[in-house]
């Protein structure tokens, strides 16, 4: 699910669901999406979780089924969630080396 860019590189890469999405409709597509009960993984871009209010960030965020994964926006400069971020969100399971050893 994304812009028109980010739409065609996940059609390009071989997915067949791929929602392209505006400014007008993101957050009405996104709350289907979220809603299929065929839907395991959501693959959003960045402007999409801005356009959510924060108990629907949040809602997503915690969500493993379908597991949302917010990706960068072909162009624009987003906060991208770091692998450690990810693993301890989807796992429990934190990645981050113990300081002091």
């Amino acid at each position: 699910m994304g812009e028109r860019q980010l739409a065609i590189g996940f059609r390009l890469i071989g997915l067949k669901d791929v929602i392209e999405i505006t400014r007008s409709n993101a957050q009405s597509e996104f709350q289907k999406a979220m809603a299929a009960t065929d839907v395991s993984l959501l693959i959003a871009s960045q402007s999409v979780r801005q356009s959510l209010t924060e108990a629907q960030r949040q809602h997503a965020e915690s969500s493993l089924r379908p597991l949302v994964v917010f990706v960068p926006p072909p162009s624009g400069e987003y906060e991208v969630e770091s692998i450690d971020k990810l693993a301890k969100r989807v796992l429990g399971v934190s990645l981050a080396m113990p300081s002091g050893n």
